[in-house]
C-alpha cells in the first residue's frame, strides 16, 4: 500500500490526526495536540501524517536530530488496525531516515500490568519491523520504558546526549541497562 507522508499539522490532516491520536493514547501518555502542533515547526522535530489516497491512516510524532530519529508517537487510526498500515508507516519512516539510527521506547514487558497482552503485542510488532531490543531502559515522565532499535548499536551516553540536545538541556531523563 502506497502511502503519502505530508506534515500533520497542516490544515487539511490536523482533525483526523487528532481524533486518532486522542483514541490511541491515555490522556497520562499524552502531551497537549497544541504543543505537538507547535514544536512541529522546529526543525529537530517531524509531525507527519500519513495517507492513502484522500485517508489519513495514522501519524507518527518524531525527534530527528545528530543521525538518530526517535519516534515518540506512532498511531494508526483505530478502525484501519490489523491491516498493515503501521509497518508501511515504519518503511516510510525507514526511507526517510535511512541513514539515522532509528529508535522508540515502548512500555515494559517483564513489568506487572493490566494491559500486559497489549505490551507484548506492541514489543512483537517493532521486532517484526526490524527493530532490536537494546537491554536498556530510559526514564521518560516518571515510567521506565524499554528502548528498542533499528539501524545501528545503541550508545546509551549518546542517547542521553541526543535527548539533552534536542530539548535544549531540558529533559535528562536516565537511562540504564535492563537487568541492573
Amino acid at each position: 500500500m502506497p502511502l503519502c507522508a505530508e506534515p500533520a499539522a497542516a490544515r487539511r490532516n490536523r482533525r483526523r490526526v487528532r481524533e486518532i491520536y486522542l483514541a490511541s493514547f491515555p490522556r497520562e501518555e499524552r502531551m497537549p495536540f497544541f504543543l505537538m502542533c507547535l514544536l512541529a515547526k522546529m526543525p529537530q522535530t517531524q509531525f507527519l501524517a500519513f495517507r492513502e489516497g484522500e485517508q489519513v491512516c495514522g501519524f507518527a510524532y518524531m525527534a530527528v536530530l545528530d543521525g538518530m530519529a526517535f519516534l515518540l508517537f506512532l498511531a494508526v487510526d483505530p478502525a484501519l488496525r490489523s491491516r498493515g498500515y503501521g509497518s508501511a508507516i515504519l518503511r516510510e519512516i525507514a526511507a526517510l531516515y535511512p541513514d539515522c539510527k532509528r529508535l522508540v521506547s515502548i512500555e515494559r514487558c517483564d513489568a506487572p500490568a493490566d494491559n500486559a497482552a497489549q505490551r507484548l503485542r506492541r514489543r512483537q510488532f517493532y521486532l517484526r519491523n526490524g527493530y532490536a531490543q537494546t537491554g536498556y531502559l530510559v526514564e521518560l515522565s516518571g515510567q521506565k520504558q524499554e528502548i528498542l532499535l533499528q539501524n545501528g548499536d545503541f550508545d546509551p551516553e549518546e542517547c542521553f546526549a541526543f535527548f539533552q540536545k534536542y530539548s535544549n538541556g531540558a529533559m535528562r531523563p536516565p537511562i540504564f541497562r535492563a537487568n541492573g
